[in-house]
């Protein structure tokens, strides 16, 4: 009999031995119990220390019994894995957390009524009030943003991608790069020394306004940036082919390709100047009446008021209340645009197979 007929006949033992697949959930539950009895025994009381003390077990039960059960070379692709989930672990609890803490603590005072009215003359000690004027603040502040930074965003990133060549394209993607690190302060004092001491112009939403373009803008650029460059060029070239001009190959066929990705660039980056407080504590202040003209005037926002309430509430009282339940509203409004966000990215998205 012939080897190759031997070698066929024997069975063929390449897969070593393998670990259940409950076993991840079984060191992870071990690990958590050990975390939890080595907190306990050594008097530790934040959950902070054993949920680390129970991480670390958990990468090293892991390995050590895959190493032994399954060889090295498993058990590292184990450790790997354990390390990722470690870190997505961390990651997650934080923001579930917070976002835990800001919905038991804001939905004591968040109703209609909170909604629907603003402070008036009610003092951050009194209860009552609501952010009403507080949300029609920030609606027109970043509105406005929003008009003022997508259009020049956009042309921005068109020239860079479709025309820039040369020096100036250079100049305009560093000072981009520039502008996308900037704190936010100083897009608020740069407004303050222009427009309202230079000029005289006075506190409103607008200036506001204009504080929040400036951290908009290298966001909306470097987004729809990114967009154009991903649509193939056989599409311009196929235009230009047909003897299109360039102008409107780019506004027929370009920008109708990316729509779906620039627009979720400039929902997130509405989202990112949302929550701003600095620049507009500098050029907005701060009122507790309904003011409806950004123009003119100081004008409330919610990230102001927030923290004005928490400022002068001593972490209790109505004042802590009210911090909170605003906080939830921006949190909501927030999340809100990233899954429209989404939304429109999906709706948008290039369509695959047949």
């Amino acid at each position: 009999m012939s080897n190759a007929t031997l070698s066929a006949k024997r069975p063929s033992s390449l897969k070593g031995a393998t670990l259940p697949k409950w076993f991840s959930w079984a060191v992870a539950a071990g690990s958590i119990a050990l975390g939890l009895g080595i907190s306990t025994a050594a008097g530790l009381g934040s959950n902070i220390q054993w949920a680390l003390i129970a991480a670390l077990l958990f990468v090293l039960g892991s390995y050590g019994i895959s190493a032994r059960v399954e060889g090295r070379r498993q058990a590292k692709d184990r450790v790997a894995t354990s390390l990722i989930w470690v870190a997505f672990l961390l990651a997650v609890i934080p923001l579930a957390s917070l976002i835990y803490a800001t919905v038991k603590r804001g939905v004591k005072v968040l109703d209609g009524y909170f909604l629907s009215h603003s402070m008036g003359v009610i003092a951050d000690t009194e209860p009552g009030g609501g952010i009403y004027h507080a949300i029609l603040g920030t609606l027109e502040q970043v509105g406005i943003a929003t008009v003022i930074s997508v259009p020049i965003g956009v042309l921005t990133a068109i020239y860079l991608v479709e025309y820039g060549r040369g020096k100036l394209a250079k100049a305009i993607t560093f000072f981009v790069d520039v502008m996308t690190g900037i704190p936010s302060i100083v897009a608020g004092l740069f407004i303050l020394s222009l427009w309202i001491i230079i000029l005289g112009m006075g506190y409103s939403g607008f200036a506001g306004s204009m504080a929040l373009s400036i951290l908009m803008l290298p966001v909306v650029v470097r987004s729809t940036e990114e967009m154009l460059k991903l649509v193939p060029n056989e599409l311009r070239e196929a235009s230009l082919a047909l003897g299109v001009p360039k102008w409107r190959t780019i506004l027929k066929v370009v920008l109708p390709t990316s729509i779906g990705g620039i627009t979720t660039g400039v929902m997130l980056a509405i989202a990112r100047i949302t929550g701003e407080t600095a620049p507009l504590l500098l050029v907005v202040w701060v009122t507790n009446f309904i003011n409806a003209n950004p123009f003119k005037d100081p004008q409330a926002s919610l990230p102001v008021y927030i923290y004005l309430q928490f400022a002068n509430s001593g972490g209790q009282g109505p004042a802590y209340d009210r911090a909170w339940a605003a906080a939830l509203v921006l949190i909501a409004f927030i999340m809100i645009l990233n899954l429209v966000a989404r939304g429109i990215a999906r709706w948008k998205a290039p369509k695959t197979g047949r």
